[in-house]
């Protein structure tokens, strides 16, 4: 029942995000908000147990969440064949990127006395 409650939570921060966005015009996409919505959520014990047991069973399975995936790139093999380097150099180079700049703004956060 705990993780019910921590779906309702995760599906109520997104629609709010949702309307905020919508509602106020922001340049920001629903999810984004919502998602910004319940980190701060997650500072209350009425929040964070009911999510965290919803997570734990989100994780257990998430192989299944990939099984889309997997259809659309069997759909899409022709594209695939046609566009695969290119799409391989990006998800490289991006995958690259994001490491750099994870390690850039680690060092920039970590204060003289961490090191």
């Amino acid at each position: 029942m705990n993780g019910l409650r921590g779906l309702a939570w995760l599906l109520a921060m997104q629609s709010l995000g949702e309307l905020l966005s919508r509602g106020l015009s922001l340049p920001f996409p629903g999810p984004v908000i919502g998602m910004l919505l319940l980190l701060l959520a997650l500072r209350l014990p009425l929040v964070r147990e009911p999510v965290a047991a919803c997570a734990n069973f989100l994780l257990s399975h998430l192989s299944l969440l990939f099984v889309p995936v997997g259809v659309g790139v069997m759909t899409h093999l022709g594209l695939l064949g046609q566009y695969g380097m290119r799409m391989l150099a990006v998800i490289v180079l991006s995958t690259w990127i994001g490491l750099a700049v994870t390690v850039l703004v680690l060092r920039a956060f970590k204060g003289p006395r961490d090191a």
